[in-house]
């Protein structure tokens, strides 16, 4: 009976989201008794259908915790014996739970707008969550008639057929809702967009209250990659931390989206400037959450990430996709000449580096797109090809050495108009530090390349740039979003030069030992010890006792090699010694055959650890503006409730 309430919660939301599109259609329409009983129906309308797609969700959870077999989920993507936590986070670990965690989040933005939102004129309000309706809608469609989770077996198989087990790890039950309540969140900022754009009312009202959504939103996107980025690390045993796959590149594109909307959005709540470009922006991060979610769910990607197969499903998405960004873009398209332009500034200012911030990231996801999109496509022709590393690194790599220059100037630039001689001035600092740093590692190293030597002095130059604005401020009475842009910026610093370092100077290490033999990578000495077997709740392991030593230091790891019978699998299981200045990391192979001799992969990493910092640095900097944001405007409702 749970499954049969989940599918009943899901068809009623799904009803309330079409009625939710169409009071927002009559409010707006009609300017009598009906219009306004619309305008006042939505809101509970909008909050009661977040309620029932959560109880949907919860539904689903219950059956895969109680291993409910005869739910065709279940069987296919659960066992008896697998430990409770994949069993709650393996509810969203497949095609159809995923989707259906996307709508939940989405119906619970869209219940979170229409109870707390109070900033927009009530028109703009309806428009948007009439916009919002009709996103929910389109994936409810999707939900019910081509992806039902609640699908029944009969008769139920004895035992189910287990999850992926490359998924068998806590980062299944934090990376996707992250990564997803990101999605949503760019999702409730189009349609804010959205609504704008019907009304007309596109201005600093408008930017306000969409600012908290694109900020939240960053932020998730931000944590959800980076613990996506050191999940695939740890646990795919290839040693790297970023690899340019399709899927990883679908969370990158709203990420660099989300990016330049928010330094937009800001400045349009701030300085009645760039409206153009934050509709647009909204419009286009919202797209590249779809375009990502179309290459994950439809079936045309092999990856870890990628769960359907059925390409009516693709051709389901592909539609929605259609739909919704046509819409928008013709809408837009439509609707901004009426906007009415922001206020003007001179190229230099803050609005002109932060235009010229926009430009560059824009190219940048143009790059990410191409290069994702365009295998397909010529596979669509019958020609087969890869767009990998190499590319990536060239076509984008000087790009992403602008932006980094740009976000170290864009601080130091004043509103409305500057003087180009004074912000040099104002960067002397930074660009002795990065310059400092160039002649350092070229006299030290040499044979650096090119690319990793500019990314480690840009990326020491951009720290220094970033603290500069609070070094001349009463650190008391800095603002909690002045401080949350300098630890931002301070962490994709940090990243570049952790990015940097392990392009530059990991050591790796192929290698087959006997038990008892010794070998060498980086400054570590790695002894095999011997090989014993180990057995997990639904695992069983040959696992490697290693001991690594270098002058001072020490330490034992022990990789695996784990085989799952549900499904049959074989994955590698890394083991990783962090220490201050880099990883050790090991990985064991198979035995020769011949000598009996164990395959080694060790690898050592300096300072790889400064891209998962920076990477928090970056997702506490939007934590600490958020809070900022709340915190002024609960000072705001306070002032006004004592003094009317």
């Amino acid at each position: 009976m749970i499954a049969e309430a989940g599918l009943a919660a899901l068809w009623f939301a799904a009803l309330l989201a079409g009625l939710q599109l169409l009071l927002g259609v009559l409010a707006l329409r009609r300017k009598d008794v009906a219009g306004e009983q619309a305008m006042a129906a939505i809101g509970p309308v909008a909050i009661v259908q977040g309620a029932l797609v959560a109880i949907a969700m919860g539904s689903l959870i219950a059956v895969f915790l109680n291993t409910d077999l005869s739910v065709k989920l279940v069987a296919e993507n659960s066992h008896s014996a697998k430990p409770w936590i994949y069993k709650f986070a393996g509810a969203w670990g497949n095609h159809e739970g995923s989707m259906l965690l996307w709508v939940t989040i989405l119906g619970a933005g869209g219940a979170l707008v229409a109870w707390k939102e109070r900033t927009l004129d009530r028109p703009t309000h309806v428009a948007t969550l009439a916009a919002q309706g009709a996103i929910a809608l389109g994936f409810y469609a999707f939900l019910l008639f081509a992806s039902n989770p609640f699908a029944r077996l009969n008769p139920a198989p004895i035992e189910g057929q287990g999850l992926n087990p490359l998924l068998q790890d806590p980062g299944l039950a934090f990376h996707p809702p992250t990564l997803y309540a990101g999605y949503v969140g760019l999702s409730v900022a189009f349609s804010f967009a959205v609504g704008a754009l019907v009304t007309g009312q596109v201005g600093p009202a408008f930017a306000r209250a969409m600012r908290p959504w694109v900020l939240g939103a960053w932020v998730l996107l931000t944590i959800g990659i980076t613990a996506g980025s050191y999940w695939a690390y740890y646990e795919l045993g290839w040693g790297g931390w970023w690899f340019w796959d399709p899927v990883e590149n679908a969370s990158l594109m709203p990420w660099l989206a989300a990016t330049a909307l928010l330094h937009s959005v800001n400045v349009l709540a701030a300085r009645d400037g760039l409206r153009a470009w934050t509709v647009m922006l909204a419009v286009v991060a919202f797209s590249m959450s779809m375009i990502g979610t179309f290459l994950v769910r439809s079936g045309i990607l092999t990856s870890v990430h990628a769960f359907a197969v059925d390409p009516r499903r693709g051709a389901f998405i592909l539609a929605l996709l259609g739909l919704y960004i046509g819409g928008a873009l013709a809408l837009f398209g439509a609707r901004i000449g009426q906007v009415r332009a922001g206020r003007s500034f001179t190229f230099v200012s803050r609005e002109g580096g932060l235009v010229v911030n926009n430009l560059l990231l824009s190219v940048i996801l143009g790059i990410v797109l191409i290069g994702t999109l365009y295998p397909l496509v010529a596979a669509g022709f019958g020609v087969r090809l890869s767009v990998g590393p190499p590319f990536f690194h060239a076509a984008a790599g000087p790009i992403a050495l602008a932006l980094v220059a740009v976000m170290a100037v864009g601080p130091a630039l004043r509103w409305r108009s500057d003087d180009a001689e004074a912000v040099l001035i104002r960067m002397l600092w930074p660009m002795v530090a990065a310059a400092g740093t160039f002649a350092l590692m070229l006299t030290l190293t040499g044979g650096m390349g090119v690319l990793s030597l500019l990314g480690l002095s840009f990326g020491v130059g951009l720290v220094v740039a970033s603290v500069l604005p609070i070094t001349r401020r009463n650190w008391r009475r800095t603002p909690l979003p002045i401080w949350g842009m300098v630890v931002a910026h301070v962490g994709l610093g940090v990243s570049m030069i952790g990015m940097a370092c392990d392009s530059a100077f990991t050591a790796e290490r192929l290698v087959a030992l006997y038990p008892g033999q010794a070998t060498i990578v980086g400054p570590w000495r790695v002894e095999l010890n011997r090989i014993y077997p180990n057995i997990g709740a639904n695992w069983s392991a040959l696992e490697a006792r290693l001991t690594a030593t270098r002058e001072g230091d020490g330490a034992t790891l022990r990789p695996q090699q784990r085989f799952f019978t549900d499904p049959p699998t074989t994955t590698s299981e890394s083991a990783i010694a962090t220490r201050w200045d880099g990883q050790l990391y090991t990985v064991l192979g198979q035995q020769d055959a011949a000598t009996g001799r164990w395959q080694l992969r060790l690898w050592w990493k300096p300072f790889v650890t400064l891209i998962w910092l920076g990477g928090a640095l970056i997702a506490l900097g939007g934590v600490l503006a958020l809070a900022g944001r709340w915190f002024k405007a609960w000072q705001q409702r306070r002032r006004e409730a004592l003094w009317g």
